[in-house]
């Protein structure tokens, strides 16, 4: 089936449902979310991937199409459920694109969450048709569910095409805030009304920020930025209204009633919003710039627990002294400072004295984390602050990748660390790649090598192009974690170097080591 027949389809089974509906009104704007919008903005996506079109919509159309057009009947119980089954099975499937990505190309993020958030709908309409007391009045119950089909699930969508056409820093930022909108309306109406309004303050934060993106972005045609524009700028409309009604709330100096919100949504959100959006985008649909991973990746996994044991069955032929054999391949060895080509090329001749700073913030999480990681022996950094020798071994391992050695780190007789060393090359250039054996997983740290004079820097932040990164690999699955780790080696004096290794977990920074290496 091609996306003008499913389109048409579609439209006959809404018009049916405008004929013979026996509900008020002001359902249809849900329903027409349900029977349209839903469905050709997944279609958008799936593309050629049709089985849950086929298998699973189909069923939950037709669901909603029989609430709408019938009385309340023993059935409507069944046909509720099947449509939150659908909506729960679009979210797995938003999940499951997530998982196999992890946090790079925020764009595909956007289009997973609005998945993902669908089910939020489903869910509150499930309530809504079943009555459900949700300590809400009915009506609030089925503008929670309209909420999460419309700012929840197309806006997303909607903002993750447009950041496959052009995305920038600005465009980062507004889609987190756009991502957190609705869990801050919920709260709100939940619990305050005042966390209500600042919900509202931020969609208009996201909203004009898009709209400013959006006229700055490289569409393929006029008619295609016009409509988006009509798209975006309906919302930058209704918003303000929004506000009113927040604004009446929480301080109750007016009263904007939800009849007139319901009237002077519908026209906008629907028709305007979603109805100019959803054409706009099917004139051009962009494709995904994402292309996967390639990059060599160990196979040594472990159980619950890693240490040193793991190495016994994995032991490689090949003696190695150092992290790598030669530091040319990666920097240039005329300015860089010979102790630190030295310590990476003949690594088990020096010694390490290490403090481990957990930051403030992060100190309860690292006291728990601390009682795991004792367990597992990886990973396994100290909780105190006093500078430590680190003591350890490299040894040559067998683990898929190429020239691999296994450098051990240990405090007195606990082992800290189990790092598998490697290297691969993407586009003419090089990395050094590290995996950390996890239970049934493996932590992949890819680090891009920079000079700074003569100090070194190697980090895990590069370029959209670039492999740089923190990864965990598990099954078939790479998933980019939210860390970045940065390490800067310089010379203090001849045949001694000072090293700070920073962590930090969505660009917050949660851990600090610094070293005195000792040749």
């Amino acid at each position: 089936m091609t996306f003008k027949q499913i389109v048409l389809l579609h439209t006959i089974l809404f018009l049916i449902v405008v004929i013979f509906n026996v509900t008020p009104w002001y359902f249809l704007m849900l329903t027409v979310a349900q029977l349209l919008f839903v469905p050709l903005t997944l279609q958008l996506i799936l593309k050629k991937e049709n089985r849950l079109y086929y298998y699973f919509a189909i069923p939950a159309f037709v669901s909603v199409f029989i609430l709408q057009t019938t009385t309340n009947t023993n059935l409507d119980l069944l046909f509720a459920t099947i449509y939150l089954l659908f909506t729960f099975l679009v979210a797995i499937y938003g999940l499951r694109r997530f998982i196999q990505r992890g946090f790079a190309h925020i764009e595909e993020f956007m289009i997973d969450a609005g998945m993902m958030y669908l089910f939020i709908g489903g869910v509150w309409f499930f309530a809504s048709v079943t009555e459900i007391d949700t300590g809400f009045s009915p009506i609030l119950t089925w503008l929670t569910a309209i909420h999460f089909h419309y700012s929840s699930f197309l806006l997303p969508i909607f903002l993750g095409f447009l950041g496959r056409l052009q995305k920038s820093t600005a465009y980062n930022i507004i889609c987190t805030i756009i991502l957190i909108s609705p869990i801050v309306v919920a709260l709100g109406i939940t619990f305050a009304p005042w966390l209500e309004l600042i919900s509202v303050v931020l969609y208009i934060t996201g909203i004009y920020g898009f709209i400013v993106l959006a006229f700055q972005a490289p569409f393929p045609s006029a008619l295609q930025k016009s409509l988006v524009l009509i798209s975006f700028g309906a919302l930058g409309i209704t918003i303000l209204f929004s506000l009113l009604y927040a604004v009446g709330n929480v301080f109750g100096v007016f009263h904007v009633s939800i009849n007139f919100m319901l009237k002077f949504h519908g026209f906008f959100n629907c028709i305007l919003f979603a109805l100019c959006g959803m054409i706009g985008w099917s004139i051009f649909t962009p494709p995904t710039k994402e292309l996967g991973w390639n990059f060599p990746i160990s196979n040594m996994k472990g159980r619950f627990f890693i240490g040193e044991k793991i190495l016994s069955e994995n032991i490689g032929t090949n003696s190695y002294s150092g992290l790598v054999d030669h530091m040319e391949m990666y920097v240039e060895r005329e300015t860089l400072s010979p102790t630190i080509i030295d310590f990476y090329e003949n690594t088990s001749q020096y010694k390490l004295f290490s403090e481990v700073h957990w930051h403030t913030w992060f100190k309860p999480f690292a006291s728990v984390y601390r009682l795991i990681s004792s367990k597992v022996q990886q990973l396994n950094l100290p909780y105190s602050n006093k500078q430590m020798e680190m003591t350890g071994d490299i040894i040559a391992v067998e683990d898929g990748r190429s020239k691999t050695r296994a450098w051990i780190r240990k405090i007195e007789k606990e082992v800290i660390f189990v790092a598998l060393y490697s290297t691969h090359q993407n586009n003419n250039k090089p990395y050094m790649n590290i995996a950390l054996p996890l239970p049934w997983s493996s932590m992949i740290g890819i680090l891009e090598l920079h000079q700074q004079e003569e100090k070194l820097v190697l980090t895990s932040k590069g370029t959209s192009d670039s492999d740089a990164g923190i990864y965990l690999a598990f099954s078939k699955n790479v998933f980019k974690l939210p860390l970045q780790e940065q390490f800067l080696l310089e010379e203090i004096k001849e045949g001694k170097l000072r090293a700070k290794h920073q962590m930090r977990i969505f660009s917050f920074p949660f851990l600090t080591i610094k070293y005195v290496i000792d040749g």
